[in-house]
């Protein structure tokens, strides 16, 4: 059975080894046209099939406008991307997302391809990383509440503000994602979630110009293994309590990863004069390596970019059961360690074990800072822990 959509026909038919149905869209013209209205229609069919659908979109470079593939859908859903698709090159300012995949159970997006979302244009004329007061850009690709999916061999680059943004999502895995902007690039971090319960993040690279992965408020049971960071500004728990009605975070575990040449490393930021008061729970790195990374391991409880905050009142955001074992490496600073706890609620059951983190530089050698907060400490940590002066971060 097919369908004709402007350029592209649509099949649907059972593939050999793929019992469900299958819609297909062929490129009928050159590579290079725009495909948004087949893409909105194919997808909508495959949504309303009563079995669970695929929507192939070939090898080649497609231009793709503004985009909401929405359900709820009849029965799950699966995008293979074999080719290219691109955003429009402009900046494009005022506009919030460009693709968003929203209200499916049991999706699949997959197929080796990439969404390029053209963003160098738009990191021109981004002022976001220096004031609050600025026009937002499209977040890339957006995943609303999707649940029992999986995001495999697919790449996002140059996007005009983050690459990938989940909220709400539930069972989700992501797997083999390569995520690629210049390290000058503002606010495109790599991976953004929250408000999601039960996410994986395996086998990834991410080299982008801000966080490599930014964990939201709400976010629950995050699992992130083999993923290599850098450049970027490492994996950050937060920032926590810039909001009122934020939500508490628990969950969260990264290990067997590689951080490289990163602004900062393993990274825990609340605001001081926080607007809410909620808790950050069971947080836990293990076996990373760091490679000239600056801050290395870093707990700030003082985070206040832009100085729009005041510091004078401590951050409300409890933080507790948190661990950093098997950290080793290299520090691109001397502040190898720094836990920066809040002093109207100092951290609690931090744990620190197998700390061997390295600083050639003239300044002197690498130091491990503690403030409002008494680790446990398990096995050997060099620096030696909680020898430093505690020194502020600068903003």
């Amino acid at each position: 059975m097919g369908a004709y959509f402007g350029a592209f026909t649509v099949f649907i038919f059972c593939l050999l080894g793929f019992s469900a149905n299958a819609v297909y869209i062929s490129i009928g013209s050159s590579s290079g046209s725009d495909i948004t209205q087949a893409l909105v229609k194919a997808f909508t069919t495959a949504c309303q099939s009563p079995t669970p659908s695929r929507v192939v979109i070939p090898k080649g470079e497609f231009k793709l406008g503004e985009i909401q593939m929405r359900g709820p859908c009849k029965a799950p859903v699966e995008i293979t991307i074999q080719g290219t698709v691109k955003a429009d090159g402009n900046a494009i300012q005022g506009k919030d997302t460009w693709i968003v995949f929203g209200n499916i159970n049991g999706f699949k997006l997959n197929g080796g391809g990439a969404f390029d979302g053209e963003g160098n244009a738009a990191w021109r004329v981004n002022n976001c990383h220096q004031t609050f007061n600025c026009k937002k850009l499209p977040i890339s690709i957006r995943f609303d509440f999707v649940e029992n999916a999986e995001i495999r061999d697919i790449s996002s680059i140059d996007a005009k503000n983050f690459h990938i943004n989940v909220l709400g999502a539930k069972n989700m895995t992501m797997d083999h994602i390569n995520i690629i902007a210049p390290k000058d690039s503002p606010n495109t971090d790599g991976i953004h979630l929250g408000r999601s319960d039960g996410v994986k993040i395996l086998n990834t690279f991410i080299s982008t110009g801000d966080d490599c992965i930014s964990v939201g408020d709400g976010m629950k049971n995050l699992h992130v293994e083999k993923v290599t960071c850098g450049p970027g500004h490492g994996i950050s728990v937060g920032s926590l309590g810039r909001y009122g009605n934020e939500q508490d975070v628990s969950g969260i575990r990264v290990i067997n990863c590689t951080l490289q040449q990163t602004d900062n490393g393993l990274r825990i930021k609340t605001w001081p004069s926080a607007a809410c008061s909620t808790t950050a729970s069971d947080i836990h790195f293990e076996n990373i390596i760091v490679k000239n990374v600056m801050n290395p391991i870093l707990i700030d409880q003082e985070y206040c970019p832009w100085n729009q905050c005041n510091k004078q009142k401590p951050s409300t955001i409890k933080l507790a059961n948190i661990s950093f074992k098997q950290i080793r490496g290299t520090s691109g600073n001397k502040d190898a360690v720094k836990l920066l706890c809040s002093r109207g609620y100092p951290c609690q059951n931090v744990e620190i074990g197998d700390i061997d983190i390295r600083y050639n530089g003239a300044d002197g050698p690498a130091t491990f800072q503690c403030s409002n907060v008494s680790p446990k400490l398990m096995g050997t940590q060099s620096p030696k822990a909680c020898s430093g002066p505690v020194t502020n971060l600068p903003q």
